[in-house]
């Protein structure tokens, strides 16, 4: 949930939570207040109702009052000069002053005054009090009631200028590229924002180092590397020629060999390097992605045929906009993983399909496959599945997944790892959006 709506909410929250209880005090001071106004009144009609000049009767004068709303009898002498006519048949015996009881079938408020001889009983519903006090009190909240809607109206526009800050950081961060560093430039006046823009700066700036650092270390260190070994192998070639001691020879192909996988790791640190998503989706153009996976698959054919494994290539050709260089890289890498851990005498098919605006290359092998853990790991630099003491006996650097991760970020793509019905991986790479008009 956004900040604005929780803002919102919180306070919609204590403001109806206020009229509530706002309501309910109101509710009860209105009660009170009420009471006493209207036991003012029952003791003026009482007063009015014994200065009557009533003369004693032999039948008492009944008041019809269908209302209900005020019932009274005068009394002299425990003679019945007058009252309501549901009353005047009965015999109420009240002391003086007020109290609250069944009177003709409803609860009644009475008052009793006595003067000389006479007696005066006034009494009123109860419920016209209830109703007086929910009069009172509707007709001073129902304003409120009504003011809420308008009230978050008002409150959803004024926090969301008060988070506008917040926003236009949010998308300024948000359109920036992944390699840029630069400052916000900003100048901002409330004190929330400004400790959070310093701070970004600050963090900018370290990311910069550390991204630089690491970036041009790798490349440099890789580059410098790449004469000296190139002069070594030619000088361990030239002096294996010259050998004819077995033993000898034995130890410089071991020396060799030590070299070619030195070698692989320079040129793949130099690969992981180059592949910056800035640098290459500059010189996109279209690209035939079956084209570039047979001329992979032919350079790479030779080590398949040396461990007779069967491979095909199955599905429709489809064009993106792409970068050969990038592309090349990435299936010869999922392919040189596919070879080197499918056992002799294995299988592997690559699988290219397109649907509507998605378009996938799958490649499946019978090795050994992974387990989810490994597969968590797989693009972590330098890690290697099961090390070299895999029972392929492989070889390698543990760099051939991060640069396919690196080349899946150039193109937005996703890569997908499960279990192959062949019984090895299955690598699955979905390239969405990148067809080319």
């Amino acid at each position: 949930m956004s900040i604005r709506k929780r803002l919102t909410l919180i306070l919609l929250s204590m403001m109806v939570l206020t009229c509530f209880l706002a309501l309910v005090k109101g509710y009860q001071k209105s009660m009170h207040h009420g009471e006493s106004l209207l036991d003012d009144e029952l003791k003026i009609v009482a007063g009015v109702l014994i200065e009557q000049p009533l003369a004693l009767s032999t039948d008492a004068v009944q008041v019809s009052n269908n209302s209900a709303q005020l019932l009274y009898q005068i009394w002299q002498n425990n003679n019945l000069l007058s009252g309501s006519s549901s009353l005047t048949n009965n015999q109420i015996s009240f002391s003086e002053g007020f109290q609250t009881a069944n009177v003709a079938g409803q609860r009644m408020r009475v008052f009793v005054m006595s003067k000389n001889t006479r007696k005066i009983i006034v009494a009123e519903p109860m419920a016209k009090r209830f109703e007086l006090a929910e009069a009172v009190i509707l007709s001073a909240m129902l304003p409120m009631l009504w003011a809420v809607p308008l009230l978050a109206i008002f409150i959803s526009f004024f926090v969301k200028y008060a988070l506008a800050p917040l926003t236009r950081l949010s998308k300024q961060l948000a359109s920036r590229q992944a390699n840029d560093f630069t400052p916000i430039n900003w100048q901002v006046t409330d004190e929330e924002i400004k400790p959070v823009i310093n701070r970004l700066n600050d963090l900018f700036k370290r990311v910069e180092t550390a991204y630089l650092r690491e970036r041009f270390f790798a490349s440099d260190a890789a580059h410098e590397l790449r004469t000296p070994l190139s002069s070594l192998k030619i000088n361990v070639h030239n002096l294996a020629n010259k050998q004819s001691n077995s033993q000898n020879h034995q130890e410089l192909q071991a020396m060799s060999q030590g070299i070619n996988r030195l070698s692989n790791i320079v040129e793949q640190m130099l690969i992981l390097g180059r592949t910056q998503p800035e640098q290459w989706q500059k010189q996109f153009s279209e690209q035939s992605l079956l084209a570039i996976t047979q001329q992979v698959v032919s350079e790479q054919y030779e080590k398949i045929d040396e461990k007779n494994q069967t491979i095909s290539l199955e599905g429709d050709d489809f064009v993106i906009n792409g970068d050969e260089f990038t592309l090349t890289t990435l299936i010869a890498n999922l392919l040189s993983n596919a070879i080197k851990y499918t056992p002799n005498n294995g299988q592997i098919i690559i699988k290219l399909a397109s649907n509507n605006n998605s378009f996938s290359w799958q490649i499946d092998d019978s090795g050994a496959g992974m387990t989810e853990e490994q597969k968590e790991r797989i693009f972590n630099r330098f890690y290697r599945v099961g090390g070299d003491q895999h029972p392929s006996g492989e070889q390698g650097a543990g760099l051939g997944m991060a640069i396919v991760q690196h080349i899946i970020a150039i193109y937005g793509a996703s890569i997908h790892l499960a279990n192959s019905p062949l019984g090895g991986l299955t690598v699955k790479v979905t390239f969405t959006g990148v067809k080319s008009d």
